[in-house]
């Protein structure tokens, strides 16, 4: 007997198609598969490819019980190594993925190779799964792989506008001090403005592709059988209870690296799925450093900024005169295949500068000698950080990271946040407070704090090691 049919259990995974998707959905699904269930993990095939490219045709193919299925995304043919523009990706996914889907699991339940599929655990963004999954009786669950924090703010689209603050009257409005209107109402969120609500709500027009897409992606979500989140109880108590009211059946089961430790042996085991090729010189190259000295530097997957915004960072570091790990994409500059830094930089920073485009994160900021992390407050970024006890400079992009930076700095105490007009000037004074000042003193002992409630989450008899536990018995419920 084959060991796919030895097995009781068949899930099939659904991330949306970008990193910071596909990554927690990874780390899911590796977790379900250490308990003996078989994955079918379905990736868009421009994404597929790109996978391939970052880790070879090898590592798709190497488990009879852990395979790789793609679907279309609608878009057409690419093969750059980079995000695709995510309104188009966005719009597409949700018009065109639908059928696609439908019909791989129409045939994985046909093939003498797998067994049946027992559960669909889609992305919070891929309602389009669960509605294939539905017309074919199958149940499903969702992923919201963002944060608790963030999946409240999306959920409170329609009430802004009920409340008439959407749409903004113009583009000036959207830039002026309208921004920091307070907003009392949301359910146990607290020192909320309107800059801090998911950027999608910064619209004139409620055609607008990504306010309705995440709006009513979010809205679908709560509706679903069961949510998972990749947080932990002690950090998000409030939200989560303004959550369970609308919908009690929340799964909290983050870290999911942390709470990897107890099913994984490698700590490399335990990351995600990366779509780009991660250089692991960069952590013999932080053995160098003395502990807590090294400024991490990291706008995640899809952060875009202009040429002098890049410079700005660059100079803004290399005066602070502290040691640093800047991750640093071909396409982060908009609208240029490749990122030129100065020589004039280079050569002043040689010395005490690690400059790469993409690194094992989980690792980089638990290793030693990260001081702090100057983030754009990306979900998975936050969470790492946390689970690292690292303390963060906030530079938020676009999404909920606004909403994220305002929990990091104003509920957590483990961050600080950066004009979104960067200067150097701040660069520098930021990174010489969080390393030597007094207020980087605070959240550092704040973060390992947090360090400590994460790690006593994930542990055995812990909040997410015991929700982890109960989902698990609702898909082993569904036996074949």
């Amino acid at each position: 007997m084959s060991l796919c049919h030895a097995q009781k259990h068949h899930v099939v995974c659904v991330p949306f198609p970008a990193q910071g998707h596909v990554n927690p959905l990874m780390q899911f699904a590796k977790l379900l598969h250490c308990k003996g269930i078989h994955i079918t993990f379905v990736n868009t095939e421009f994404n597929h490819r790109r996978l391939v490219r970052s880790l070879g045709p090898e590592f798709v193919n190497r488990q009879p019980d852990f395979r790789f299925e793609t679907i279309p995304d609608g878009l057409p043919h690419s093969d750059s190594d980079a995000t695709q523009d995510i309104p188009p990706l966005c719009d597409s996914t949700q018009k065109n993925c639908f059928a696609p889907f439908k019909e791989l699991l129409k045939k994985l339940n046909s093939s003498a190779e797998v067994l049946p599929v027992s559960c669909v655990i889609a992305d919070g963004t891929t309602c389009f799964a669960v509605k294939a999954a539905k017309e074919l009786g199958i149940p499903s669950f969702q992923l919201w792989t963002a944060s608790a924090c963030g999946f409240q703010g999306y959920l409170q689209f329609d009430e802004l506008v009920k409340r008439g603050f959407i749409p903004f009257k113009d583009e000036n409005s959207i830039c002026d001090d309208t921004l920091d209107t307070h907003i009392d109402w949301i359910p146990r969120m607290k020192n909320m403005r309107l800059k801090d609500i998911p950027s999608f709500i910064r619209v004139t027009d409620l055609n607008d592709i990504m306010f309705n897409f995440l709006g009513s992606e979010a809205r679908h979500c709560l509706t679903s059988s069961s949510i998972i989140l990749n947080t932990f109880q002690e950090l998000d108590s409030e939200v989560l209870d303004a959550i369970r009211a609308k919908n009690p059946n929340i799964y909290t089961v983050g870290p999911l690296h942390l709470l990897g430790r107890h099913f994984l042996e490698k700590e490399s085991e335990r990351s995600g799925l990366s779509l780009w090729k991660n250089d692991t010189e960069c952590i013999q190259w932080l053995d160098k450093w003395e502990p807590n000295s090294v400024i991490y530097v990291n706008y995640g997957s899809i952060t875009v900024m202009s040429e002098q915004h890049l410079k700005e960072f660059a100079w803004g570091l290399a005066n602070s005169k502290h040691p640093f790990l800047w991750i640093v994409r071909p396409d982060v500059v908009k609208g240029e295949a490749s990122a030129n830094l100065p020589q004039e930089f280079l050569d002043e920073v040689k010395n005490r500068t690690f400059i790469t485009s993409w690194c094992p994160q989980s690792q980089v900021l638990a290793h030693p000698s990260i001081a702090v992390f100057l983030t754009h407050c990306g979900w998975n970024s936050t969470i790492e950080s946390i689970a690292a006890g690292v303390p963060m400079i906030c530079w938020p992009f676009f999404a909920e990271q606004p909403t994220n930076c305002r929990y990091a700095c104003a509920n957590w105490g483990i961050g600080m946040e950066v004009n979104h007009d960067v200067k150097r000037e701040e660069i520098e004074a930021l990174v010489n407070e969080a390393i030597k000042g007094e207020k980087g003193k605070k959240m550092r002992q704040k973060g390992l704090e947090w360090k400590e409630k994460a790690m006593k989450a994930t542990d055995i008899g812990g909040s997410s090691y015991n929700d982890f536990n109960r989902f698990l018995e609702e898909v082993l419920h569904y036996d074949m």
